[in-house]
């Protein structure tokens, strides 16, 4: 325990986790937050009877939450309901080629084994490995702070990171095992969003395919922003004191440690600042130069994940041929990820991603109304102008109405758009970007940005921008390993 106070900029999840950890080790915490609301990406918005998650829709490794919330004596059931989802999504190839994911795994084998004999035993295997190295490195992995190298020399974990596939490519590891293109986009999927594409991502993700066929896909019933109530709920039990629409402006210093936060509405001390906003904007914008960890080039050369471009959608009927979470993959997603990684465009015939919650939830549309949600990955930095989002929109919806065999366009009662401008607006996010750095194997570990300033005593980092890395769970993690490092420095 210590007397010690804490300030934690931002309520996304790695703030949160992060200030209600804090406290559990005795820190006084204040959670200033810029927004109205806490969430971050996170947060939700209600309009004529609509009720919209703005970010995250996946909930995906239900036992990183629970290990959340246990390490406080608690119990995700505590505070909001799970369910799982079966199927677990729909993915499009066309308008008459489409795969329902079941959530029962003997029924995936078979969808495999149909596609491809002898598929099924070769998916057994593959999420075998991949079990283990979800083990590691959830289990382990994550939960290291990324310091010193130090933390990997035990013979042991010297082995387990070897068995792992570090140094292999996941295009080359998964087309050990499976041939057929279908199958191998079934596969690419869960390592959509990580900032690269498969052959410059590590085979260790294959973690992801574990995640998702054998943990599963589950909805927080009510929402995504159901989890950021609970937690916020956990962390107040804790005491911690959470400051809305308080914006940080910079900070004042006495020596090498910031003596105060300042903010829109006035000035907050504390022992502690632990910064869960956007890594790049306190690093480079709110500090001065002499007190930055990096480098103006270094935060140039960084490959960043995608942004998106988000429709938030409310439509007056009932839409029966579509499940809770659909992947529009029917157009090659090869020339589609060359303009989001490689030379950065917008794309010429996206894959988007659709999720309509009021499938499952009757809670988030009015009756008898769909809501949908539609996002296409798109490349960070991009000019993002109202007349482009438009013909994004357009696209979208002639390809959603195509495969549907209905109109909707002339059915939608409510619509509003996210992208770039919104993300740098309501996030302070770099580049606009949506989902934090590309998990390379460059950008890994103790290769990604510090989560402490080298040349502050008392200023610390955490969420997608440093260890472990971007996604829900991971940001889940990075607040509670801050929080411990803090521990151990100012104990």
């Amino acid at each position: 325990m210590t007397d010690k106070s804490a300030i934690v900029i931002g309520s996304g999840f790695s703030g949160i986790s992060a200030a209600t950890t804090l406290a559990s080790h005795g820190f006084r915490v204040t959670v200033l937050e810029k927004n109205t609301l806490p969430g971050g990406r996170a947060r939700r918005f209600e309009e004529n009877g609509f009720v919209y998650d703005m970010g995250p829709s996946w909930y995906w490794m239900p036992d990183v939450f629970e290990t959340y919330f246990r390490r406080f004596g608690k119990e995700v059931s505590d505070y909001y309901k799970i369910e799982r989802l079966d199927p677990s999504y729909t993915v499009v190839f066309g308008k008459d080629d489409v795969m329902d994911i079941p959530a029962d795994y003997e029924s995936v084998v078979h969808l495999f084994n149909n596609l491809e004999p002898g598929s099924g035993e070769k998916l057994t295997q593959f999420l075998h490995q991949a079990a283990y190295k979800y083990d590691v490195g959830i289990n382990q992995l994550v939960y290291k702070p990324g310091r010193s190298v130090t933390e990997f020399l035990s013979f042991k974990l010297l082995i387990d990171v070897l068995r792992m596939d570090i140094f292999t490519s996941f295009d080359k590891h998964i087309k050990r095992f499976f041939k057929h293109p279908r199958l191998l986009s079934l596969i690419e999927f869960p390592i959509l969003f990580l900032g690269a594409v498969a052959k410059n991502t590590p085979a260790l993700y294959s973690l992801m395919n574990y995640a998702d066929i054998k943990l599963g896909t589950w909805y927080p019933v009510g929402g995504m922003y159901k989890v950021v109530e609970g937690m916020v709920s956990l962390a107040e039990e804790k005491g911690v004191q959470f400051k809305y629409n308080e914006e940080v402006k910079g900070f004042e210093f006495d020596k090498n440690s910031i003596n105060a936060v300042v903010t829109t509405n006035g000035k907050y001390s504390a022992d502690v600042v632990v910064a869960g906003a956007d890594y790049h904007h306190v690093d480079a914008v709110l500090l001065p130069e002499k007190f930055r960890n990096y480098s103006k080039k270094y935060w140039d050369t960084r490959v960043m994940a995608p942004s998106a471009l988000i429709f938030y959608l409310g439509v007056d009927k009932k839409i029966e041929k579509l499940n809770h979470h659909t992947l529009f993959f029917d157009e090659d997603f090869a020339v589609h990820a060359h303009q989001i990684y490689e030379e950065p465009a917008w794309p010429d015939r996206p894959q988007f991603y659709l999720c309509v919650p009021s499938k499952t939830d009757d809670t988030v549309a009015p009756e008898g109304m769909e809501n949908i949600f539609i996002l296409i990955p798109v490349a960070p930095a991009l000019n993002d102008e109202e007349a482009t989002r438009e013909h994004y929109y357009h696209m979208v919806m002639e390809r959603l109405e195509h495969f549907l065999g209905e109109d909707v366009r002339s059915h939608v009662v409510y619509k509003k758009s996210f992208a770039h401008k919104d993300f740098s607006e309501a996030y302070h996010s770099f580049k606009g970007n949506a989902y934090g750095l590309a998990n390379t194997l460059l950008q890994t570990a103790i290769l990604k940005p510090s989560l402490k300033n080298k040349k502050l005593r008392n200023l610390y980092y955490t969420g997608q921008l440093t260890v472990p890395g971007p996604g829900v769970p991971p940001t889940l993690i990075s607040g509670q390993v801050v929080a411990d490092e803090i521990k151990k420095d100012f104990a």
